[in-house]
């Protein structure tokens, strides 16, 4: 049993939680108690932690950082804050009985202007700071935040578009630079599960083979 716990950029509707489940073969159950605008802090404060501990879940995967950041009142946290938050995700996992796996934050697709083709990342401390946390406390990790902006750096700002929504205010559309839709949740999913067969070998007999051209559907 694999539960998933983070903000929105792990829920089924608006990040790659429901392509991990479609790359799940029948030996694994996920169940996904991730909530969109949740920081490490608030997903803690809410009891949501609480409740996905009782599911009494195998392996946590654990990924928070894009509402810890500055500017969101009752969610955004300092550095320290953040870890010791991150810390206690782990000890209570594994005082349940459970693996936890610590997941980097997804790359924000925020183009550095100066830079073309380049991301510029505001979640490059948050990424930092989980891997070291994850050395410290031997923890294994799947670095999201680099294999995201590795791929979408390779595929380009056109490119990405094509799996990221749409949101339309006041008759306005505009781009969403965070969020995925089915396409993006599923293509950014096979990063994770890649990783995850690297850094928790035990969990490789659980992903189903992929092919190709379905986990990577856009050539740039």
């Amino acid at each position: 049993k694999i539960i998933l716990v983070g903000d929105s950029t792990v829920t089924d509707s608006a990040g790659w939680g429901l392509g991990f489940a479609q790359l799940l073969n029948d030996r694994a159950e996920c169940i996904n108690t991730a909530q969109g605008g949740r920081s490490s802090m608030s997903f803690l404060k809410e009891g949501r932690w609480t409740n996905a501990l009782a599911l009494k879940g195998n392996y946590y995967l654990i990924q928070f950082g894009h509402n810890n950041e500055p500017g969101k009142p009752g969610r955004s946290t300092d550095m320290p804050t953040y870890i010791s938050d991150l810390t206690r995700y782990v000890d209570e996992a594994r005082a349940a009985g459970a693996k936890p796996v610590l997941i980097t934050p997804l790359v924000r697709r925020h183009w550095d202007k100066a830079n073309p083709g380049k991301i510029k990342s505001t979640l490059a401390p948050y990424a930092d700071a989980v891997k070291k946390l994850a050395a410290a406390k031997h923890v294994p990790v799947v670095d999201l935040h680099a294999r995201s902006l590795e791929l979408c750096e390779a595929l380009g700002p056109e490119k990405c578009l094509e799996f990221s929504p749409v949101k339309t205010v006041d008759g306005k559309s505009t781009v969403d630079n965070t969020h995925l839709n089915a396409q993006g949740g599923l293509l950014f999913a096979a990063l994770v599960v890649a990783e995850l067969r690297q850094s928790v070998p035990d969990l490789t007999p659980c992903f189903r083979a992929m092919n190709e051209s379905e986990v990577r559907p856009i050539a740039k």
